[in-house]
């Protein structure tokens, strides 16, 4: 794995580079079993950005794929982008269904005959959460119990669900380890916090696998870049590139562990498939580093030089906004151990790739 250079007050496992032929090796060979034994999935979600990249990896696996999502905050644009990448006879494998998981009869009929969930669907978005916060339970809270409840009585073999970094709440030690979490400080966190107690709850009385994944700030292609809640890497992409006035929440001083989505596609995967993993457990999935926002933009602004863009404008800052925690950084020693996770990107390939996408969208939305 290629660590780079390391942000200021940075926070890297040294081990990383010491395992990384044992780890990749062993998601190589989960990859590779996988074409020649299909399973079929269950990804809800599929058109967002999250679900998109992970219909992707599977299909590309040669698997079978059912996908559901309302459009909410997916979009069909991202199926087609997919569609685009994949084989003719790999985008068969894949069946769309256009629905809503706060109905619990849809996802009874999409779960027939389902081995793996992979439950992406969400409302995201802190500032969302709050400004509606009975909307995120409905879809967060409500959705979550509905696509658990169907899986259980299908008899799925492993239920993998998205969770969130925003747990943590309150709890301010660094790096953050799974076993201690505090107060939740939005609708959205305490939405999460609700899914890791009724899978707890559902793998203790009925038995099943369940396995959550804290996100860390996602990140790559695919993100939506120009929604009201759209998340910080992509809106300032996308902003920085048609040469207008960047905002930043707060002195810039604000960190964040920023993971690239190939790694979250990898960590669903392998929650899935790794056996030894335990059962009714939750896992960070970020990189171990943490990132300032001012660290953040000149990530951003030296990628967009190298892709022929000059960004010039003055930063704007405003106050911080509401729910939102000062410092995030992971520790992901046990995902590594107990799930063979090896991130494949650090910060500054990752956004170099991600610029040069969104540069090759616009362009083409251009002409």
């Amino acid at each position: 794995m290629e660590t780079g250079e390391a942000a200021s007050e940075s926070y890297f496992y040294p081990y990383v580079t010491v395992r990384e032929d044992m780890t990749m090796s062993k998601y190589e060979e989960i990859k590779q079993s996988l074409r020649s034994d299909k399973r079929v999935w269950l990804v809800t979600g599929v058109a967002g950005f999250i679900g998109s990249n992970i219909l992707e990896a599977l299909l590309l696996l040669d698997q079978n794929v059912v996908g559901i999502d309302n459009f909410s905050t997916g979009f069909r644009a991202n199926l087609e982008d997919v569609r685009t990448l994949v084989s003719a006879p790999q985008w068969k494998n894949f069946r769309f269904v256009e629905g809503d998981v706060s109905s619990l009869a849809q996802c009874r009929e999409i779960m027939s005959g389902v081995d793996h969930v992979l439950h992406q669907a969400a409302l995201g978005s802190i500032p969302r959460s709050i400004a509606n916060p009975v909307a995120t339970n409905a879809a967060n809270v409500d959705g979550f119990l509905n696509v658990l409840t169907a899986a259980k009585d299908e008899g799925v073999k492993t239920f993998v669900y998205a969770t969130s970094s925003s747990v943590y709440g309150d709890d301010q030690k660094l790096p953050k380890t799974e076993d201690s979490i505090g107060m939740p400080l939005s609708p959205y966190a305490a939405s999460k916090r609700i899914n890791e107690l009724y899978a707890s709850v559902f793998s203790r009385t009925f038995g099943m696998k369940c396995v959550g994944l804290r996100y860390f700030n996602v990140f790559g292609k695919r993100q939506d870049a120009y929604g009201e809640y759209s998340a910080v890497i992509p809106k300032w992409i996308a902003t920085m590139i048609k040469s207008e006035t960047v905002a930043i929440n707060g002195d810039g001083l604000t960190s964040r562990d920023f993971c690239y989505v190939q790694n979250v596609v990898q960590m669903n995967i392998l929650a899935t498939m790794v056996e030894n993993g335990r059962e009714n457990s939750v896992y960070n999935v970020a990189i171990g580093q943490r990132t300032s926002l001012i660290e953040l933009y000149e990530e951003i602004s030296d990628a967009l030089r190298d892709n022929d863009i000059k960004f010039e404008k003055d930063l704007v800052f405003r106050d911080f906004r509401v729910g939102d925690i000062r410092h995030s950084q992971a520790q992901v020693r046990s995902a590594m151990e107990e799930l063979c996770y090896a991130p494949t990107r650090n910060l500054k390939k990752s956004i170099r790739e991600t610029v040069s996408w969104y540069v090759d969208k616009m362009s083409r939305r251009s002409v």
